[in-house]
């Protein structure tokens, strides 16, 4: 493999998050240079001033760039409508992938993607940025370490402002409209602490019941509101409460209750990452003392960069991403059925 990395960026005009891709990718020493793909050549411009010298290409659409281009990774930020085509184009030219969730409108789509990557050795993975977090990983060793002992129970929160709900330019987004983005508060945000509860855990949503709403009565056919019971592989059950709630802000939370005793995230408070043993002498909460960056987009895509360059373990791999896609779209239909839904587990 090369000591650094071809990038393809492939986004369009209602791409997410470029004001955080565009300073990761600039920012990555492992990047030599980035291909642009810009359906409509909105963002060129910005992409220019952003990435300088290191975008070295731009083109109409992927096709048009891997007719050209051998890319080690695609970085995949399109609508969930848009995205199976140019995730299928990149893995068909036998690129890894990394993509901006959902990536799809329904699973049917995310699978073939998957099978696809398996049957080409490539790793497709979503975005789920927290999972680099300093503290998610020190949760996660910990409870892998067996720190709190057999796992009980974990409650997750994810909380963010209705008030965007009340902005018609807000209802013209691809993310408010189910035909566009496959869902609505559960698929965009109340995925990353699904991914957590899995990631943190070491363990996969078997079981999934509970309702999904629109509470707020803004005039979305997407939901504002979820609230999910789940069953894991290693027994325990666990809640996720997920929605457009609040005035502005968030508030978000996972707790997780073990038999040697809990851990507890709260980022509404600040306290990333506490958590108490019942073998302390009562009273006694620990904190996490290190750092907490770096954290966000930007260590996520130099992790799947070194990935690609086959230096260091993907932060997450296809069925990763998969699972997490499946217990989403099994909520919603136990959600319209009244039924618990089994989820499969590769």
């Amino acid at each position: 493999m090369a000591d650094k990395a071809v990038v393809a960026l492939l986004i369009s005009e209602t791409s997410a998050h470029l004001s955080a891709y565009f300073p990761a990718l600039a920012s990555c020493e492992e990047i030599s240079e980035v291909v642009l793909s810009d359906a409509g050549q909105k963002h060129v411009a910005a992409a220019r001033q952003k990435l300088g010298d290191k975008l070295t290409r731009v083109y109409n659409s992927p096709e048009e760039l891997f007719k050209k281009e051998k890319p080690d990774l695609a970085l995949v930020s399109m609508e969930a409508i848009q995205s199976p085509a140019a995730i299928d184009i990149a893995l068909e030219h036998g690129c890894q992938v990394f993509a901006e969730k959902p990536s799809c409108t329904d699973i049917e789509q995310f699978e073939a993607l998957v099978k696809k990557a398996d049957a080409k050795h490539l790793n497709l993975m979503l975005a789920l940025a927290n999972r680099n977090n300093p503290e998610v990983k020190a949760a996660r060793r910990m409870v892998r370490k067996g720190t709190f002992g057999k796992i009980y129970s974990i409650q997750m929160n994810y909380i963010a402002d209705q008030t965007r709900l009340t902005n018609k330019g807000y209802h013209a987004n691809w993310f408010a409209q189910k035909k566009r983005a496959g869902g609505g508060h559960l698929i965009w945000l109340g995925i990353h602490w699904l991914d957590l509860g899995m990631y943190i855990t070491d363990s996969k949503i078997t079981d999934v019941s509970g309702f999904v709403t629109n509470i707020g009565g803004q005039p979305l056919d997407v939901e504002d509101a979820t609230a999910l019971s789940l069953k894991f592989d290693k027994g325990f059950l666990g809640t996720l409460t997920s929605g457009y709630f609040t005035n502005r802000g968030k508030q978000s939370m996972i707790k997780i209750w073990g038999s040697k005793g809990w851990l507890e995230m709260d980022y509404t408070t600040g306290k990333h990452l506490q958590w108490s043993l019942n073998a302390d002498k009562p009273g006694t909460i620990h904190k996490f003392e290190d750092s907490i960056q770096p954290r966000g987009y930007t260590p996520c895509v130099h992790a799947a960069v070194r990935s690609a360059l086959d230096k260091e373990p993907p932060t997450l791999d296809s069925h990763d991403s998969l699972q997490v896609l499946r217990t989403i779209y099994a909520a919603y239909k136990a959600s319209e059925t009244g039924q618990t839904q089994k989820i499969p587990v590769d």
